[in-house]
């Protein structure tokens, strides 16, 4: 059992999910997540809640982002990323889409749906503000994600707490890279460095288990839930929509953070045909 942390994370900084509660502004719509899920989510640091969209809604939203993926980006608007095969690195296959919602209504709808933000501030303890939205592709030959924690790409410059949300598109099992979490351990804060994947000697301790979901599951996870996922060795895509979430009362960053990635970090149709950047985190 991990022992609870102080709300002091080992960085130094506060670690806000242990604020005072805040309820949610009143809503005629019964809340999504009972208290049972709640008190999974405090302990674990995660909560999957199977079924939480209908087939027929995520298929909808599958067709829109094949429609969104075959579409030549346009500057500006929506910040497509490819990355190398792990099949042949000689070949860039699609990693992810951001900032995409305010020209696609189909996947807005779904971003924007009061199921996922009540939720999100049930868990937030206060109204939950839309940090970023993106699309993860991982198809065919795509890479895996080291171990990390949302956080440590210097999100802490916008707030100090954050609620990630993974809505799943296709099925993830073990052979495409599904989602892989370990409980408990958010309670520590910080583990690692800012920018760089959690080392053996912070991951000491730490058991990861693969957390498989099927089209219209969701997982809300903490943002120092140390989590990680393995190359997708199939031949199909696996798709996941993932959200992030602040609190209200740390203000509404959206905007500010996709322009600052885009100047720091230039989606592939906007940087100059011989830079090349990774993700590290």
């Amino acid at each position: 059992m991990v022992a609870r942390a102080s709300a002091l994370s080992r960085s130094g900084k506060f670690n806000n999910r242990h604020a005072p509660f805040r309820p949610v502004r009143p809503n005629p719509a019964p809340l999504p997540l009972s208290p049972a899920q709640i008190a999974e989510f405090d302990t674990a640091g995660f909560v999957v809640l199977r079924g939480f969209f209908s087939t027929g809604e995520i298929a909808r939203v599958g067709e829109a982002i094949a429609a969104l993926a075959a579409r030549p980006p346009s500057v500006g608007r929506e910040m497509v990323y490819f990355e190398d095969s792990v099949r042949d690195p000689a070949v860039r296959v699609l990693s992810r889409i951001e900032k995409f919602i305010e020209h696609e209504p189909t996947l807005r709808e779904l971003v924007l749906d009061p199921r996922l933000s009540l939720a999100a501030g049930q868990l937030l303890r206060d109204e939950a503000r839309l940090f970023k939205e993106k699309i993860n592709f991982k198809m065919p030959g795509g890479r895996g994600f080291e171990p990390h924690q949302d956080i440590q790409p210097g999100w802490d410059a916008y707030a100090d707490y954050f609620l990630s949300v993974l809505v799943t598109i296709d099925p993830s099992i073990p052979e495409n890279g599904c989602l892989e979490v370990s409980a408990g351990h958010h309670q520590r804060g910080l583990l690692g460095e800012k920018w760089q994947p959690l080392t053996p000697a912070q991951l000491r301790g730490v058991e990861f288990v693969r957390l498989p979901t099927m089209p219209g599951d969701v997982v809300f996870f903490d943002c120092f839930v140390p989590h990680q996922s393995a190359p997708n060795l199939t031949d199909r895509p696996r798709r996941n929509l993932y959200l992030s979430y602040n609190r209200a009362a740390a203000g509404d960053h959206r905007e500010k953070y996709f322009a600052d990635k885009r100047a720091a970090f230039p989606p592939d149709h906007e940087r100059a045909p011989d830079v090349k950047l990774a993700f590290k985190v």
